[in-house]
Parts: structure tokens; C-alpha cells; sequence
């Protein structure tokens, strides 16, 4: 529909919006605004010259271009929140690195406490993830999120201090309590400034952050760990206190940069916020950012079975993902390395990832198109557990699966994570849907501390390995009905006429499920 040539097209001009229509007629004025509805969005479109926004006649305003908009937009977004992300996922990992370095040791953990201590942090994490997303919107992103990030900083600082398992419990524990809206608040707020056929480069290299975190990690506890006995402190304690100070550093500034909604960014100008509001409503809807978030918005949400769906595609990679994270230092210290080489043989698997990650996302947002590109990672870290399981005396092969493990798992997850938050019409819809998702998804950050005990060392974690792949074909499984249902809907709609007589607040109240929207396969 879109990117077709209409004679009667209805352009936007920029002084107040006024519209200028080639036709007079009011009949085809009509017809257009129903034919161009603020919903719609047609995957099928290309256009190889044109990047920005000529499939949806948006006119930029005449100051500037819409490269020139977007790219100032990712200049301000992107590059703080993974920052924040950064350190968000540095402070959660950086335990394992620790524990290389004596921390189960010195503390006299044994048997499973600490899977435990990794495992406490995602009850809160997984509770709190859709009133952190409420706040986030009442209380404005650089506000909720500056604050949650001072707190896991300080709280990390605090784990660098814990004298025994107790100790250890409660700092993981409020440790998962503030770090519980980075994630989902910050992939909410990114969904909220970008049209859906461009947000994947975004979301990757948001995502992307995780990698450069568990590559910056092993550098930095390598270095770090030859501080041990510096001040009394072992070198495990030195991790976590310094890396807390960052955070907590880095977080008051970035009360000042982390950006809000469209609506209230004050770095742009009125005519650029109007447009950008504008397109985002020609490809995604009607926000409804004016209304504040009820307690039947959430239960409208959860009235739809793909939002359901989209919890189980995340779910099953996130067991494969803390896995590696978790556990990573000490399966390649099975491979008979020093613990400070163990820490620098840990970067090159993270930094592929991302890597590979960016790529992947240049060709899902270059075709428009995301399903396959959460099948095809899939399959690679499928191939990278199955050379784990069944290889145990070569090295330098198992050292190599370990980067099919990260290229894979690590690649599709922001795919699959950008995929259904980006299909999710309005604030209230995409807040809510969102946290559930990682919220839900989160439960398998608990199985994935206990998929790697000590007694299944001397088996070259088999099991570990076993129960990722369970759970990575449940996530495969998971996308084919995703895809299914999206596929279905918007055939449906097609066949559905297209006047039902709706007016414009109750398509906006609709969002997604509004019958002009049209879902991105």
C-alpha cells in the first residue's frame, strides 16, 4: 500500500501541519485519510535510495534532513543507554569473574550456595519489572533510570565488602531489586523513538552492550586482580568495589544525559519533535503518552495470547545467555588455564558476538524482516552446544564452539526482543508488554545458575550443555508460532473491511490490535 504512487496523496507542510492535498474533492480526502492510516505499516516495501521515511509521507521540517534527524536522535540515545546497560550487565556478571579469584574460597561457600547467591538476584529482578516500567513513564526515564543505576553501583560497592554467604545473599538480592528497570525500561524508551523498520541496528547495538561488558569484564578483572591483598582486600573484592564506583560516578552524570519520550526532549526543537511524534504515529500508531497507565491497561494487555508467546521466545535464550555469563570463566578454566588467561581467553567469544550481532541486525532492518533472523543464530548456538556435548578432549574445538554459543545466543535475542516490543502498538501496550516479556524471560536466569553444578565438572558439564539446547529449541518453537500468528492476523485484516467505524482515540486506545495495524514479520 504505502510507496505506491497516489495522485491524490495528501502531503503534510510543516506550518502547523497544515494539509495540502492535490485533490479537492472531499470524497478523496476521505479516502486517503482511511487509506493512509496512522496504524499502517507494509513490510513489503523497498526502497534501495531512500532510508528514511518515504514510505511514510512524512514531511521532514525544512532545516534539516532525515538522516540528519535520526542519526542527532541515535547520537543521544544510543550510545547513553548502553553505557548504562554496560555497567548494569557488568555489575550482575562480574561474580564471575570473582569467583575465579577466590570469592567461593574466602567466603566458605559449598555444595550450591553459590548458585544460590546467583539465583536470588532475579526474584526480585523478575517481580519488579513491570511497576519499573510504570514508574519509568510517571517519573520521566532520566530520572527512574539515573536512580536505579546509582543503586546497583552502590549496592555492587557493598558486595565488595560481605564477610559471609549471608552477606552475599542480601547484596545479590537488592542488587537484583535495582537493576530491575535498566533492561526493560531502556528497550521501552528506544521503542518509543524509532520506526520499527530501523529500531533493529539500534536494539543490537543497545544489546550489544552485554557482549562489550563480558569482553570488558575479563580485561578488567584481569587487570584488577593483581591488586589482591592491596589494602587487606583479596583481588575478588577489588572487582566489585571498583567497578561499583564507576557505576555510581557514571550515573549522576547521566542524570543530565539520559534522554526521555519524544514529547519531552528538550535538545529538540518544536517542529522536530512534532515530526518525529508524526512518523511514529504513521508507523506504529498513536502513543497515548498523555494518559497515565491503569491497572485494566495491564489486564487488557494480557488478554492477548501473543503477548504470552513473545515471554516464552525470550525465555528460552535467556538460560543459554546467563549460562555462558555465569559460567563461562569456569568452563574455559577446564581448559587448563591460569585464572588471570582464563579472564583474557574470555574476551574474544564476547567480542565475536557483537560483532556478528550488528550484523545480523544491518540485514533484518536492510530486508525488513526479523523472523529468519532469529532462526539462523539459533541454529548456530544450537551447533556450538552440540560440539560441547559431545567433544571433551580438544581444546582448541571446544574453545572454538564457545563462539558459536555467543555469535548465536547473543544475536538472536535482541532480534527476538526488538521483533515483539516493536510490534506493540501505544505506551501502554509496549511498557506493559515489554517488562512482561523480560520480566518472564528472566525466569530462566534461574535455571540457568543451577544448569552449571560443581558435581557435573568431572562430566564436562553435559547436563549444563543439555539443557540449554532444550530450552534454545524452545525459543525456536516459540518464534514459529510468534510468526504464525502475525502472518495469520494480517491476512485477516486484509480481508477485513476497513471502515469499521472506529474513531481515532479508540484505534489509539487499540494500539496493535487496532484493525488498520499491520505486524511486522
Amino acid at each position: 500500500m504505502f510507496g505506491r504512487e497516489n495522485p491524490d496523496f495528501k502531503f503534510l507542510s510543516y506550518s502547523g501541519f497544515t494539509e495540502q492535498s492535490s485533490s479537492s474533492s472531499p470524497d478523496s480526502s476521505q479516502g486517503n485519510e482511511q487509506q493512509y492510516s496512522n496504524n499502517y505499516y507494509d513490510p513489503h516495501i523497498a526502497h534501495p535510495n531512500a532510508e528514511y521515511d518515504d514510505d511514510l509521507y512524512v514531511q521532514c521540517p525544512p532545516h534539516t534532513t532525515q538522516r540528519k534527524l535520526v542519526a542527532k536522535i541515535d547520537i543521544r540515545v544510543i550510545p547513553v543507554l548502553s553505557i548504562l546497560y554496560l555497567l548494569a550487565f557488568l555489575d550482575r556478571t562480574n561474580i564471575a569473574n570473582a569467583s575465579i579469584f577466590g570469592l567461593q574460597k574466602e567466603l566458605g561457600l559449598k555444595n550450591t550456595q553459590y548458585n544460590t547467591a546467583l539465583s536470588i538476584f532475579f526474584i526480585p529482578y523478575i517481580l519488579f519489572e513491570i511497576p519499573s516500567n510504570i514508574l519509568l513513564k510517571k517519573l520521566k526515564p532520566h530520572v527512574w533510570l539515573s536512580a536505579c543505576m546509582f543503586l546497583f553501583g552502590l549496592v555492587t560497592i557493598c558486595q565488595g565488602l560481605v564477610q559471609n554467604y549471608s552477606g552475599l545473599l542480601a547484596t545479590r538480592f537488592f542488587l537484583g531489586v535495582a537493576e530491575t528497570g535498566m533492561f526493560p525500561g531502556s528497550f521501552y524508551l528506544i521503542g518509543m523513538w524509532y520506526k520499527r523498520s530501523e529500531a533493529q541496528r539500534r536494539y543490537s547495538f543497545f544489546f550489544g552492550s552485554t557482549s562489550l561488558a563480558g569482553a570488558f569484564g575479563g580485561l578488567l578483572a584481569s587487570a584488577i586482580g593483581k591488586m589482591s591483598g592491596m589494602r587487606g582486600y583479596a583481588g575478588w573484592r577489588w572487582i566489585f568495589i571498583l567497578e561499583g564506583v564507576l557505576t555510581t560516578v557514571v550515573a549522576i552524570l547521566f542524570f543530565f544525559l539520559i534522554p526521555d519520550f519524544p514529547e519531552n526532549a528538550k535538545w529538540l526543537n518544536d517542529e522536530e519533535r512534532t515530526y518525529i511524534q508524526r512518523r511514529l504515529r504513521k508507523d506504529q500508531g498513536r502513543s497515548a503518552a498523555e494518559r497515565a497507565i491503569g491497572i485494566r491497561d495491564v489486564i487488557n494487555v494480557f488478554k492477548d495470547y501473543k503477548i504470552f508467546v513473545g515471554g516464552f521466545m525470550y525465555f528460552g535464550l535467556i538460560v543459554p545467555a546467563y549460562g555462558y555469563a555465569f559460567f563461562a570463566p569456569g568452563i574455559i578454566q577446564t581448559y587448563d588455564y591460569s585464572p588471570i588467561q582464563t579472564q583474557l581467553y574470555a574476551v574474544p567469544p564476547w567480542a565475536a558476538s557483537f560483532t556478528f550481532a550488528m550484523i545480523v541486525a544491518y540485514f533484518s532492518d536492510k530486508l525488513k524482516h526479523r523472523f529468519a533472523f532469529t532462526l539462523i543464530p539459533i541454529c548456530l548456538a544450537i551447533a556450538g552446544f552440540g560440539i560441547l556435548i559431545t567433544v571433551h578432549y580438544n581444546h582448541h574445538l571446544e574453545y572454538a564452539a564457545l563462539f558459536f554459543v555467543t555469535m548465536g545466543t547473543y544475536s538472536a535475542m535482541p532480534v527476538i526482543v526488538c521483533w515483539f516490543t516493536m510490534n506493540l502498538g501505544g505506551h501502554h501496550r509496549r511498557a506493559v508488554g515489554t517488562a512482561y516479556q523480560i520480566g518472564f524471560g528472566n525466569i530462566g536466569g534461574i535455571i540457568a545458575t543451577y544448569a552449571f553444578l560443581p558435581k557435573d565438572k568431572p562430566k564436562f558439564y553435559k547436563t549444563g550443555y543439555s539443557i540449554c539446547i532444550s530450552f534454545i529449541c524452545l525459543s525456536a518453537a516459540s518464534c514459529l508460532v510468534y510468526a504464525g500468528s502475525v502472518l495469520w492476523q494480517n491476512r485477516m485484516r486484509d480481508k477485513a473491511p476497513r471502515d469499521l467505524g472506529l474513531t481515532e482515540y479508540e484505534k489509539t486506545e487499540k494500539g496493535d490490535l487496532s484493525p488498520d495495524y499491520r505486524y511486522l514479520l
